[in-house]
C-alpha cells in the first residue's frame, strides 16, 4: 500500500456551524478540534492540514458537569515573579464566554505552527448570530 500525500491546494473546505446550546463543554471541544484537523477524512495525515472550518454558536450557553463550574479557574502569568493571575470560570463566562471554548479546543490542538493554522479556522460566538452567512456553513448536531 502507498501513501497518499494530498497536495494541501486541492484539499476541500466545508464549513459547519455548532451550536453549543446545553453541551457539555470537553465534549464539544473534542469533536470541535477533530473537525478542525481534520480527522474524519480519508486522507487525514497528522502532518497536514485537512481541516474545516467551525463556527461555534451560543457559546454562553456551555455547561460543565459536577461541580466544575465552581471550581475550575483559569490561569495567566505575566512572566514577572508573582504576577499570575486567576480567573474563575463563571467570572470568565460573564467576561467572555467565548475564550473558554477557545482554551479548551487550543488545550487539545498541537503545540506546533500546525497547531497554530488549525486554531485559527475556529469561530466562536455568544450569541446565535454569526457573521459566515456567504460561506453557506452547514448545521451539525453533536
Amino acid at each position: 500500500m502507498k501513501t497518499v500525500v494530498v497536495n494541501t491546494s486541492s484539499i476541500e473546505r466545508k464549513w459547519f456551524v455548532v451550536d453549543a446550546q446545553e453541551l457539555v463543554l470537553g465534549r464539544l471541544a473534542t469533536e470541535v478540534t477533530g473537525l478542525l484537523m481534520g480527522k474524519g477524512k480519508a486522507a487525514y495525515s497528522p502532518n497536514q492540514d485537512h481541516g474545516d472550518y467551525v463556527i461555534v454558536v451560543n457559546a454562553d450557553k456551555v455547561e460543565l458537569t459536577g461541580n466544575k463550574a465552581d471550581t475550575k479557574s483559569y490561569f495567566r502569568h505575566s512572566g514577572k515573579p508573582g504576577e499570575e493571575k486567576f480567573r474563575p470560570f463563571k467570572v470568565q463566562m460573564e467576561l467572555d464566554a467565548s475564550v473558554v471554548i477557545k482554551k479548551a479546543v487550543h488545550g487539545m490542538c498541537p503545540k506546533t505552527p500546525l497547531g497554530r493554522a488549525i486554531e485559527k479556522k475556529l469561530f466562536v460566538y455568544s450569541g446565535a448570530d454569526h457573521p459566515h452567512a456567504a460561506q453557506k456553513p452547514e448545521s451539525i448536531t453533536l
